[in-house]
């Protein structure tokens, strides 16, 4: 099984209410199949899987190729859910418009079932450190908008959400799952499935790992020190980085000739904001990168500017790797993008029809869905 990113067309519109039901009505029934059937461990672990994700929301009626299917997919799950957590012990929470609602609504889960602070709050931070490393340490282009955590009552976890970027059209969708994550910062994503490849600051890569050492041991320093560096990055490199006096900022522009592998043409800082994250993050004397991270204020900006100094200054180069590696796909006849993987091929279909056969629906929405199954298959 493959857990990672996933990318699909940008869309707009909504799930007409007649179809979001019948979603609803199947995505219980398949899940309740599921967690009966394998536990709800397994539940947690194909919705972790792009592909078996894909086909979920396929099965369910929604769009195969659409960046709607991830919101509407996890939105009939939680709605599907609702009012059966306990008993199923399998709990969905965020999404869309209420992603920023995820740590309360964990919280109240915990508090519910009775679960120490320790349990809770382990959640909570797995929840905030995915959405994080997506939006900070893989810096694709594409802004996070949707986020679901979902959990069972051994406190195992999967995270599902999603970005945008506008410019491309492409939405992608970043699959976490809690067994595969041994460091939040350093591989968390494993057999990556995505139909397009850029060159992001990844500082997930273990190519990356000089970077974020450097990058944390600048904060430990005295902060003068780094803007001393930056600031001097930005105006005396030769003519290959330039600042323009624009109010309260600075733009780096990066030729592309001197840093030929560097993808970033061009940056803009808010000089006096990052002088007051740095002396911040210093006050705090994080013991490591994920501490850097998790503190407030820290963001794609801080950590950029500190990678650009560990990089350019200090000579320890991030990777610019983008964490996508294959199609969207379980594998090809020839071999491209990858030999067939015939054990997820096959458990895909497995699980799917299994719970497509025990749903409590009707023999036709039964038949439907295995058509749709099959297409996507």
């Amino acid at each position: 099984m493959r857990t990672g990113i996933a990318t699909v067309p940008l869309d707009w519109g909504h799930c007409p209410a007649w179809l979001f039901q019948r979603m609803k009505r199947l995505a219980q029934s398949i899940t309740i199949a599921v967690i009966e059937e394998f536990g709800a461990e397994e539940m947690l672990k194909r919705l972790a899987d792009p592909v078996w994700f894909q086909s979920f929301g396929c099965v369910l009626g929604f769009d195969w190729n659409s960046s709607g299917l991830t919101v509407t997919t996890m939105g009939a799950l939680k709605e599907a859910m609702r009012g059966i957590e306990k008993e199923t012990g399998f709990y969905v929470c965020g999404g869309k418009k209420v992603s920023r609602n995820t740590p309360i609504e964990t919280r109240k889960w915990g508090e519910f079932l009775g679960w120490s602070d320790q349990k809770t709050e382990s959640l909570v931070n797995a929840s905030r450190m995915a959405a994080k490393v997506d939006s900070a340490l893989v810096q694709d282009g594409f802004s996070i908008y949707a986020h679901n955590l979902i959990f069972t009552d051994a406190g195992n976890w999967s995270v599902v959400q999603q970005g945008m970027n506008v410019e491309i059209q492409k939405a992608r969708r970043y699959h976490w799952l809690s067994e595969k994550v041994q460091d939040f910062c350093e591989e968390p994503h494993s057999g990556i499935a995505s139909d397009i490849i850029l060159s992001p600051l990844n500082l997930t890569a273990r190519d990356s790992k000089k970077n974020k050492e450097i990058s944390t041991d600048l904060v430990k320093e005295e902060p003068k020190t780094f803007l001393k560096d930056f600031l001097t990055l930005a105006q005396n490199q030769e003519g290959s980085a330039r600042q323009q006096c624009l109010p309260g900022f600075v733009d780096m522009e990066l030729n592309n000739v001197e840093f030929h592998w560097h993808e970033v043409l061009s940056e803009k800082f808010n000089v006096k904001r990052l002088k007051k994250t740095i002396e911040k993050a210093h006050f705090l004397e994080p013991e490591g990168f994920e501490a850097l991270l998790k503190t407030e204020g820290v963001g794609p900006k801080t950590i950029r500017a500190l990678s650009l100094v560990s990089e350019l200054i200090y000579g320890a180069k991030p990777s610019y790797e983008d964490p996508a590696r294959y199609s969207f796909t379980v594998g090809g006849k020839d071999g491209t993008p990858y030999a067939v993987d015939r054990v997820t091929y096959d458990k895909t279909i497995d699980i799917i029809e299994k719970g497509i056969r025990h749903s409590k629906i009707t023999q036709r929405e039964r038949l439907e869905a295995q058509r749709r199954l099959a297409k996507t298959l």
